[in-house]
């Protein structure tokens, strides 16, 4: 029953009108590790996870002694590749890329190998490794699986019906709900499926339409737990209370909610690890430290871990503080 509530050279891209933020030692500043590399970081989007990257990746960029410029592509594929573009013209050593959509992905390697800029790639990887430097990866179709696991072991063989609040088209979010899809029982039913766009007031739009279309709702899933939280006050406040909600990110406030009983599973894949893990990877990459010397993998996994309210104490940290 639910409780009551809640890489050397790494490139971010910059959009016209948004700021470009420089931390940490620059090129010719001498010591430190990375020998005065300077990284682009191009952020996808403006969700917690996002913010939350973008911190990772900054305070990993000062431990590596790099400089390190950021810049916003707000979901938007044309702004992705100008502030690539914006990068390459700042002479970084490398880009750190979390894409907005992977279709993507073609034409922001293109254009940054024309300029004989490696792309470090975040969360995502390409089919064709040999034209990236790294990636620190996250198996979202595996954390979609993870929570439709969790629904198939809920349910235990009775018929139920399933919603899904999708974010925006591509990228993560189709990854992820491919992976659910694929991985539900045949006895789930999806009734309704419809992109929150990692809004969480779009995402209560979407769901009070599917709770008014589907009153007998089972199951949800949300692409992140930000638009989740709106999914469950939209939810109770039609009288849906026992619709059970699955998400992915594991947030300190998603934590509480699985604790809470507002949320009854979330997949943690934790934005300080893979921020930390690119700079730090992309810098020996780029140094020549890569898997021939059992140094760093170029492709980096990062753990998902499937928390319920009974291993709430296995989630990794999320944030950087």
């Amino acid at each position: 029953m639910r409780l009551p509530a809640r890489t050397p050279r790494t490139l971010f891209v910059a959009v016209a009108g948004c700021a470009l933020v420089l931390t940490g030692c620059g090129k010719g500043d001498g010591g430190g590790s990375s020998g005065g590399v300077s990284l682009g970081f191009v952020n996808g989007g403006d969700t917690n996870f996002h913010s939350c990257l973008q911190k990772a990746v900054e305070s990993q960029a000062k431990t590596e002694d790099a400089k390190v410029y950021t810049a916003n592509s707000h979901q938007n594929a044309g702004t992705e590749l100008s502030n690539i573009e914006d990068m390459i013209s700042r002479d970084v050593s490398a880009l750190i890329v979390q894409t907005v959509n992977v279709d993507s992905l073609k034409g922001d390697i293109a254009k940054a190998k024309a300029a004989d800029v490696p792309i470090y790639l975040t969360s995502v990887t390409t089919d064709d490794v040999d034209d990236i430097l790294g990636a620190a990866v996250v198996d979202l179709k595996k954390a979609g699986a993870l929570d439709a696991g969790w629904i198939g072991e809920d349910a235990a063989g009775k018929g139920v019906k399933v919603g899904i609040v999708a974010g925006a088209p591509g990228a993560a979010s189709d990854l992820l709900v491919g992976g659910f899809q694929g991985a539900l029982p045949a006895t789930a039913k999806v009734v309704a499926n419809q992109p929150g766009m990692f809004n969480p007031a779009k995402a209560q739009d979407v769901a009070e339409n599917m709770i008014q279309a589907n009153p007998d709702l089972d199951y949800a899933f949300v692409a992140n737990e930000e638009m989740a939280f709106a999914v469950r006050k939209a939810f109770d406040a039609a009288g849906a209370d026992d619709v059970k909600i699955v998400t992915v990110n594991g947030t300190d406030e998603g934590l509480a909610a699985v604790r809470s009983g507002e949320f009854s599973a979330t997949v943690a894949n934790s934005a300080k690890v893979i921020g930390e893990t690119a700079v730090k990877n992309a810098v020996a990459l780029l140094g020549g430290k890569g898997t021939d010397d059992n140094n760093v993998d170029k492709i980096a996994n990062i753990p998902l871990v499937l928390v319920t309210e009974d291993n709430l104490g296995e989630a990794p940290q999320y944030c950087p503080k």
